[in-house]
Parts: structure tokens; C-alpha cells; sequence
């Protein structure tokens, strides 16, 4: 994109600079779920129309914006910004789990819901988060995997399908 943008749109390059060096004096971190805002409460967290008995724990913002797309969930939110990954130096502090805790234990949520990444940076993420709200007597559940929506069988990884098996679930009437 640089050298596309510095061959053949220099004008649309300083645009874009400008863009980002405004954005950088203006976008800062929520207060309450630490996602980027201009303000010091975003937007879904000043509204005050949200579920906040329900915390959904989420690697980035971009994750959060998938989130929203499903229009399936009304709690609020806290994006870690990463995920653990002590071999590229990321620890607690890193993705603001103290923070979190706080968050968590603000004597109104009920639920927490650890949305991270089936990755192994995301599964050790959230079974690390999840440990340490247990211990604070919070309800903690974790998102459900399996076949996709409109996925066909033979199409589906081996990996997915035997996760699909183990967590299957009883029918409704």
C-alpha cells in the first residue's frame, strides 16, 4: 500500500498521514472496556442500554465489531488488545488483565463470557481469565465452537468436527 500509494497517489499518502497522525492524538482506550474511543466512555458503554450483568472478555476491537454483526448478543464488552503469549513477551499486564478483574468484579456483572480465539495464545488466554474469575465467585462460560452455520460435513476440518462431537448438546422440542 506505501509504495502503491507513494507511485501513484501522493496527494491520497499525505491525506491518509494527516488522517492517522489526527487519529492518533484523538483515540485513546474506554475507561470502562478499554476499545478504542474519542471520548472517555465509547460509545456501547455510555449508552447504558447494554445487558451489564454480562461481560464478554474479546482479544481486539475488530473482534468486538464481529460481535455487534451477530446482533446476538446486549451485554458489554472488555478487549484484552492481545492475547497471552509468553514466548512474543506477553503476560498479564500486557493485555490488561488487572484491569479486567476490576472490571469483572464491579459487583454488577453476573456472567462472563470469554470470546478469545481458538488459537493456542487464545485457549491459554482464556482459560488463564477464566481461572482467575472463578476464583471471585463469577459465573465465567466460554463461546461455542463446532460446524458452522450452513457448513456441510465433508467440508469440515477433522479437528472441528471431533470439537463439534465433544461438545454436542441435547436437542430442543
Amino acid at each position: 500500500m506505501a509504495f502503491h500509494l507513494l507511485q501513484r497517489d501522493r496527494e491520497g499518502a499525505g491525506r491518509l498521514a494527516g488522517a492517522l497522525s489526527e487519529a492518533l492524538g484523538a483515540i485513546r482506550h474506554c475507561a470502562q472496556c478499554n476499545n478504542f474511543s474519542e471520548t472517555e466512555l465509547c460509545d456501547l458503554c455510555a449508552t447504558g442500554e447494554r445487558d451489564p450483568r454480562l461481560l464478554c472478555v474479546i482479544e481486539t476491537p475488530a473482534d468486538l465489531l464481529m460481535m455487534e454483526l451477530t446482533r446476538a448478543y446486549q451485554g458489554l464488552y472488555f478487549v484484552l488488545m492481545g492475547r497471552l503469549s509468553p514466548l512474543e513477551g506477553i503476560g498479564p499486564n500486557e493485555i490488561g488483565m488487572q484491569r479486567l478483574l476490576e472490571r469483572a468484579g464491579d459487583g454488577i456483572t453476573e456472567e462472563v463470557i470469554l470470546a478469545t480465539n481458538f488459537t493456542a495464545e487464545g485457549e491459554a488466554t482464556a482459560h488463564a481469565v477464566g481461572e482467575l474469575l472463578r476464583q471471585r465467585g463469577l459465573k465465567v462460560t466460554r463461546i461455542a465452537r463446532g460446524v458452522p452455520v450452513g457448513g456441510e460435513l465433508e467440508y469440515v476440518d477433522s479437528g472441528t468436527l471431533a470439537q463439534a462431537l465433544l461438545e454436542r448438546r441435547p436437542t430442543s422440542l
